[in-house]
């Protein structure tokens, strides 16, 4: 293996992806050398086309260098660990990227975040090869075309870097993954290295408390950005937090953002560090219409309805300080509501369960605020909450119903892949006996019966099916965390809430 063309082929590619001034070429490529501690350099005379994005070449680079020791054990983290330091070589300080980023914004706030979401493909900090490995697809359902996402991207653990992190000094620095901290940190065996990662700082609220834009490593969407608040602090939706979610889509209008609720079970998987998700792509919740209008008494500029949707969705348009102010009048009310006919309770022994999930936006030149209802609360019968993927759904959705699935696009497991491959030819052959047999299919066999009382599965129409079956089962699982049912008395419930509006 010729290490030296591989020098040269990525730097060559970081010249065409402009991550690189040819007038640093050298100094770049000394950077290398020290980094793959070699004291010599043979030019290779390299001069061929480059590809898109240079998980290739780095993956080669790891190779020699495991072989040469560079790195131990060789798993998968100990690669992301070298390979994102070489990366760093290419990323341009912090300072310069914010510069650019404005002087772009300045001209259109599109091109502003293209380039800035560019790089960050680039230079790999958002792991392309890995989100190919995503299974995606669209299911047809009553509330619209839903995304389905297999998550394959997120490598799994390798025994040996969790026997070296349990043996690892500790360490809180940076708190937590979305800390602003992790610009440039080289990382450590228990945390993922981001010398390649830069972020955007924006005082939104012009009150000296910036937040910063980074995209995902793992993007869900295109462009799947996140805001997080510059210190570290616990998930809390106030009126400041629907003030900036409405004053980014006035900065971005070509994005949406959202939040996710500020309590477990309902929230995302990170509720100790206040952030938004956002990004560049239509989902089917903002496709979906108004089914029922209402005034709110406080507010006659507001225009507010029910949308039409498996969760519990109240729609907002107006100005931005009105909007801001209505969600807030709403967050409150709903804090404090309960409605035992419809189990839900505000608080149970001191413990508050009522908060909600926003998703801000725009429609043309007017702001738009979805409030999601939503309510973590558990009982015996149902442990997992009440409002959460009910036991009959956990064959495919187990998991909390966040802010992207809340807005139509189901994250599931990466065992499904398997699991759903391996149930074609069973399903084919009707052998439900060996589907509930299999340790790893039993759990599908009801799901499974169901469906061969509906379909004749066929080698060219099992995929298909099984597809739009997941889908079906998503919307329920959507269903489910809905606080008020599409029945007319989980509709008649929803209409008592909004007379104390």
């Amino acid at each position: 293996m010729n290490i030296y063309l591989l020098i040269d082929q990525l730097i060559a590619y970081a010249i065409d992806q402009e991550l690189l001034a040819p007038a640093d070429e050298v100094w770049a490529r000394n950077q290398l050398l020290d980094l793959l501690k070699l004291s010599d350099y043979s030019p290779s005379g390299f001069k061929g086309a480059t590809p898109e994005f240079p998980c290739e070449i780095l993956s080669k680079i790891c190779d020699w260098a495991a072989k040469q020791k560079l790195f131990e054990p060789d798993t998968v983290t100990q690669r992301d660990l070298f390979d994102t330091k070489l990366m760093g070589v290419f990323a341009r300080k912090p300072s310069e990227v914010e510069n650019e980023f404005f002087e772009l914004w300045a001209q259109n706030p599109k091109k502003a975040t293209d380039k800035f979401y560019h790089d960050a493909r680039a230079l790999d900090y958002i792991r392309t090869a890995r989100v190919a490995k995503n299974k995606h697809w669209k299911a047809r359902t009553p509330y619209g075309a839903l995304d389905i996402t297999i998550n394959m991207s997120k490598p799994e653990k390798d025994p040996k870097d969790i026997a070296a992190a349990l043996k690892a000094a500790p360490a809180s620095y940076p708190s937590c993954l979305l800390c602003k901290e992790n610009e440039g940190y080289a990382g450590r065996t228990n945390h993922p290295a981001r010398q390649n990662l830069r972020l955007i700082g924006l005082d939104l609220l012009q009150d000296g408390k910036p937040w910063f834009l980074q995209y995902s490593p793992y993007v869900y969407y295109n462009e799947h950005c996140i805001f997080l608040s510059d210190t570290h602090e616990p998930m809390k939706l106030t009126k400041k937090s629907f003030e900036r979610l409405l004053a980014f889509v006035e900065v971005f209008p070509h994005y949406f953002i959202g939040s996710n609720a500020d309590l477990p079970i309902v929230g995302g998987s990170i509720l100790t560090h206040d952030h938004f998700q956002g990004g560049r792509y239509v989902f089917a919740m903002e496709k979906a219409p108004i089914e029922k209008t209402f005034k709110l008494a406080k507010f006659p500029r507001v225009k507010a309805g029910i949308v039409k949707w498996p969760m519990s969705v109240i729609r907002l348009q107006g100005s931005k300080k009105d909007l801001a102010e209505a969600a807030d009048y709403i967050l409150k009310k709903w804090r404090v509501y309960s409605d035992p006919k419809a189990d839900i309770l505000a608080k149970t022994a001191g413990t508050p369960h009522n908060t909600v999930t926003p998703i801000a936006r725009r429609r043309g030149k007017a702001f738009e605020l979805d409030i999601v209802l939503r309510n973590n609360r558990t009982t015996d019968e149902f442990p997992l909450g009440i409002f959460h993927p009910h036991e009959e759904v956990h064959h495919i959705k187990k998991e909390n119903i966040g802010l992207i699935e809340v807005m139509g696009l189901a994250v599931l497991p990466a065992r499904l892949a398997k699991e759903l491959a391996d149930l074609e030819p069973l399903l084919i052959k009707k052998d439900i006996k060996a589907i509930q047999k299999d340790p790893a299919l039993a759990k599908h066999a009801p799901w499974a019966q169901e469906m061969l009382a509906k379909y004749t599965f066929t080698k060219t129409s099992t995929q298909e099916i099984l597809q739009k079956e997941v889908g079906k089962v998503f919307a329920r699982v959507l269903e489910y965390a809905g606080v008020y049912k599409r029945t007319p008395d989980g509709q008649a419930a929803f209409e008592r809430f909004l007379k104390k509006l």
